[in-house]
């Protein structure tokens, strides 16, 4: 049980659980319909709010589907956007006016040629990618767990290990965005954010928790984060200084959900944190943000940031304040533990297949 004020504002939860029940039992039974269409929809999402790993993800799903000769699209809310509306992302976009995570898809994939849009409403924002871009054979939906007006061919829940949904409340209690019963409309649970050597027995004893609501049959995966290289922010190359080859005081700049494992690889790898500038998921930096930044940082030090950071760093206004700054960013790619990749390979042929 939870303790303290979460206990009390449980009556809360209740209420909210048991309204958003009602709303899953009538499209269930089919009083309210979910709308599908001509390609496969592929949702990656969660139960939980925020941090669960779903870009990274997202990314392995979109380099899969390229690989098997899909032409995918990618669709978004678009959280914290400055637009409203279905749109699609193109080269005049920035994080300001598509959200931070549809703009790092469009910088990351555009060259391949997939299609990145924005919708509060999936689908409207799944009409304009197919009325725009016939070729598309795939969509895949970020963070449309909850949103039933679409019907998704393969539905992905992720959960993190560390915070797993069947641990939590429904908020404000917790941080559930519907109660646990709702992983029993998962295709696939992928437990997230993993150690690479996480023992079978474990394994075994995550899954018997997430059997209490998933379907007998649905596959339970685990996957960790691969950290790569550091890379420049693009438009620091000039001024940034190389990292150095043996790790020693750096800095740290994060606006995600959870920063926490991030901060542990580059402690792993021998980097003092000597500060944090920690920032709610989604933040908007400020010239003043990165003034302040700049104030507890030293000549010599790195300083260590998200992909998705970078997207909302790259504004244009705040190119005089970050001038001469070292900043990197730490791609995170997703690696699965033992075959569930190869798992995950083999449910897409028929996935794919459903609508064609």
């Amino acid at each position: 049980m939870p303790s303290g004020l979460a206990f009390l504002l449980l009556p809360f939860s209740w209420l909210y659980a048991a309204v958003l029940a009602v709303r899953n039992w009538l499209y269930d039974v089919r009083w309210k319909r979910a709308e599908t269409f001509a390609v496969p929809l592929l949702n990656v999402g969660n139960l939980r709010v925020g941090g669960t790993g779903k870009t990274p993800h997202v990314i392995w799903l979109v380099e899969e589907l390229l690989r098997q000769g899909q032409r995918p699209a990618i669709l978004s809310r678009g959280y914290g956007r400055q637009t409203t509306g279905p749109r699609l992302a193109g080269p005049a976009d920035s994080a300001a006016t598509v959200g931070d995570e549809p703009w790092q898809y469009f910088e990351q994939f555009a060259a391949r040629k997939v299609v990145v849009a924005v919708a509060e409403e999936r689908r409207l924002g799944a009409h304009l990618l197919l009325r725009e871009h016939p070729e598309i054979t795939v969509i895949v939906l970020d963070d449309a767990y909850q949103h039933r007006a679409v019907q998704p061919t393969l539905n992905i829940l992720l959960t993190e290990l560390a915070r797993p949904f069947y641990e939590d409340y429904v908020l404000p209690a917790g941080r559930l965005r519907e109660s646990r019963a709702g992983a029993a409309r998962a295709d696939v649970v992928i437990v997230t954010k993993c150690p690479p050597n996480l023992s079978e027995a474990d394994q075994q004893a995550v899954v018997q928790h997430i059997r209490r609501y998933s379907r007998s049959e649905v596959p339970v995966l685990f996957s960790a984060y691969q950290y790569a290289v550091p890379q420049v922010l693009p438009d620091a190359a000039a001024t940034s200084l190389p990292v150095a080859s043996t790790a020693g005081p750096a800095v740290l700049l994060t606006g995600i959900a959870q920063p926490g494992p991030l901060r542990e690889e580059l402690e792993k790898q021998g980097y003092k944190i000597q500060y944090h500038a920690r920032f709610p998921d989604h933040h908007a930096f400020t010239p003043e943000d990165v003034a302040a930044l700049r104030a507890h940082w030293q000549p010599g030090w790195p300083i260590f940031t998200t992909e998705k950071d970078a997207t909302r760093l790259l504004a244009p206004e705040l190119r005089a304040a970050r001038a001469g700054l070292p900043l990197y960013t730490i791609p995170v790619r997703v690696a699965f533990l033992g075959d569930g990749g190869v798992v995950l390979r083999q449910l897409l042929p028929p996935a794919l297949a459903t609508n064609a």
